[in-house]
């Protein structure tokens, strides 16, 4: 497989659209399966063994912890959706693919890759079923799960993307589940900066989606990038290590 000469790496939402259909969700399945196949299946049956997780893995409570608990339980087989319908929430909101233009759509199914609790690395036109899981957890008998995704995600990433432009846009706990290698890919690790220097938070995620898509809609991404105007951020490149 020819890589590609450019990939936008983004964290999932926590919240996740209801709802899919047939097939059932296959560890296996979409653009990565092969390789993180064995690894996707080892959290969902933690996942099952841990009888969906609690309030304390999930960080919700109410109606919203009660799905999320069902939909963990059976992973397996369960309806799916494209993740690029599966995800919802400020940042994709922002990113609205469906709304792009059809060249940019196609370069987001192409170049955007999401970095799972999950999944591991999920593309947008991968099957994803209904669940929730945080990177940042720790899960019974596979620990912290973010460090449990290191070595295979590092790998795939490597393998599929190599010589490739890379613009990050993970907060920590997804960064944490990967070590890109300069020598490799070039590889620009992003976050916002608000007016007064804050760092992160409710506007930075919508201003994360805006800047994403306005990557997609370039043919140019690292000149977009530079070039990005917003009137409450600004983007500051971080060494990659």
């Amino acid at each position: 497989m020819t890589a590609p000469d450019f990939a936008l790496l983004l964290p999932p939402s926590e919240g996740k659209a209801p709802g899919g259909g047939a097939p059932g969700w296959d560890p296996a399945s979409g653009r990565f399966g092969a390789e993180l196949g064995p690894q996707r299946a080892a959290v969902a049956r933690a996942l099952a063994r841990a009888r969906g997780g609690d309030q304390k893995l999930l960080g919700v409570k109410g109606e919203a912890l009660e799905r999320a608990i069902g939909a963990n339980r059976r992973l397996v087989g369960a309806p799916c959706l494209p993740a690029a319908e599966r995800f919802t929430g400020v940042v994709w909101d922002n990113l609205d693919v469906a709304g792009l233009p059809v060249a940019a759509r196609q370069r987001a199914v192409e170049s955007v890759l999401v970095i799972s609790a999950l999944g591991g690395i999920v593309a947008l036109d991968d099957p994803v079923p209904d669940h929730r899981l945080k990177l940042s957890a720790s899960l019974a008998p596979v620990g912290r799960l973010a460090t449990f995704w290191r070595p295979a995600v590092t790998a795939a990433l490597h393998e599929r993307l190599a010589g490739a432009l890379v613009i990050d846009l993970l907060p920590g706990e997804h960064a944490a589940a990967w070590v890109p290698d300069p020598g490799r890919i070039t590889h620009r690790r992003v976050r916002l900066v608000g007016r007064e220097g804050e760092i992160g938070g409710h506007f930075a995620k919508a201003a994360k989606g805006r800047l994403a898509r306005s990557l997609l809609r370039s043919a140019d991404p690292e000149r977009a990038l530079r070039r990005w105007r917003d009137p409450d951020f600004r983007v500051e490149v971080l060494p990659s290590a």
